[in-house]
């Protein structure tokens, strides 16, 4: 049986890839679970530095839910009463990773792929992928990943784009600050690669620190962010690879990061 989710090292990077390209790269329980076990692999592993997220082949990154009509004539069951739905369990384990998660825009990434998409810390895009949220279509909102579209889409936007169920391209992305970069298809991987090379040359404990206090700051007041601001640059001060920072600095050399 073919495994819906890739796991495979390169070099510094771990890449997790959507394998259901017969589907769209459409995201369903074991989908969402193979990506959760790829993250998990990553961070238990101190010489990976980042992880990239695509998808298999150059139809999809991931076209949303694995919609399936059920016998009651909804797309799919959900149980109110339970609040780890596998999508919700996804977007918290990626929320929570230490790494710097990159999403390979690989081709269109639609509703829930939208999600993940926004889910990530950065992202390069085909220009010509096709983004955004289709769920008005079949007569839906999309709810479980809205957290995710506001933090990085504007309020207005987010709106036209919701109650419109209209797309946008990878090139309409970089200009409204949805992705870091959007090129042809085929500079898709060198465009990535030389994204990479500027991450995993730096201080992993500052980017896994950064990110936890990023994460955290975001739901605070200005005066709770700035206290825990303090507390958390003096902890940062006292890493291995601060120090190591600072000396090579002094020394005018590259640094040798341990990652404590």
């Amino acid at each position: 049986m073919t495994e819906p989710v890739l796991i495979e090292r390169r070099g510094a990077v771990q890449w997790i890839t959507i394998n259901r390209e017969e589907r769209r790269n459409a995201l369903n329980e074991k989908v969402a679970l193979g990506i959760q076990a790829g993250l998990d692999a990553a961070e238990a592993d101190k010489s990976v530095r980042a992880v990239v997220l695509t998808g298999a082949g150059d139809k999809a990154f991931c076209a949303g839910g694995d919609l399936q009509l059920q016998a009651d004539g909804t797309p799919f069951t959900i149980d109110a009463a339970d609040p780890r739905h596998y999508v919700a369990r996804l977007l918290r384990r990626m929320d929570a990773c230490r790494l710097p998660i990159v999403a390979r825009v690989n081709g269109p990434a639609l509703a829930g792929g939208f999600g993940i998409l926004c889910a990530c810390d950065l992202a390069v895009a085909r220009e010509d992928a096709k983004l955004g949220v289709t769920e008005v279509k079949v007569g839906i909102f999309p709810m479980m990943i809205l957290p995710y579209l506001l933090r990085i889409v504007s309020y207005r936007r987010l709106m036209e784009l919701c109650i419109t169920g209209e797309l946008i391209t990878g090139r309409d992305a970089v200009a409204e600050n949805i992705v870091n970069y959007a090129v042809p298809y085929e500079e898709l991987d060198q465009k990535l690669d030389w994204l990479l090379a500027r991450v995993t040359d730096k201080s992993p404990t500052g980017i896994r620190l950064g990110k936890q206090a990023l994460a955290k700051i975001r739901e605070m007041s200005t005066d709770a962010a700035l206290e825990y601001a303090q507390f958390m640059l003096a902890n940062m001060t006292r890493t291995k690879d601060a120090r190591e920072g600072m000396l090579a600095f002094n020394e005018k050399r590259a640094p040798n990061w341990t990652a404590e």
